[in-house]
């Protein structure tokens, strides 16, 4: 994606109902920074968390062989402050299957209203190598079943 791509590709705000996979959580007082928001870097963690959850979902575990996913880019674009209490639901779908990475989307929601959204390409590695290997065609079957609409 170019330049321009990418940030056109961050000024449409998606839709809760946009997401085929939604999980809860509860904002903590330590999410929050000095500015009494939820701090910048504690979206990547609801993202993490929204994934892992997806990924135990389709896959049953986090457990490939000999093989596992590591981040190799995260985007994040910021809507609107969070502030606590409260609960957010964070979301992810598949945005696009290449042949070693997957590419999620991913919102956070606060009373159904976005407060950031973004992508995580996730890079499968070979444990002893550590050098990027194709997605199997069970990882590919079971990530099609999370596609965004």
């Amino acid at each position: 994606m170019n330049d321009a791509a990418s940030a056109d590709a961050g000024r449409v705000v998606p839709r809760l109902e946009d997401f085929p996979h939604k999980t809860t959580i509860t904002m903590r007082l330590r999410d929050l920074d000095h500015q009494n928001h939820v701090n910048n870097v504690v979206y990547g963690v609801y993202f993490e968390t929204s994934r892992v959850s997806m990924m135990r979902d389709i896959f049953g575990s986090l457990s490939f062989g000999n093989a596992g996913f590591v981040v190799g880019r995260l985007e994040i674009n910021f809507v609107r402050e969070l502030h606590w209490p409260g609960d957010v639901v964070a979301t992810c779908g598949v945005e696009r299957i290449g042949t070693r990475s997957v590419v999620y989307a991913q919102a956070v929601f606060h009373e159904g209203v976005c407060a950031a959204h973004g992508r995580t390409t996730m890079v499968l590695v070979d444990k002893n190598t550590r050098r990027s290997t194709p997605l199997t065609p069970d990882i590919i079957e079971r990530l099609k079943t999370m596609q965004m609409r």
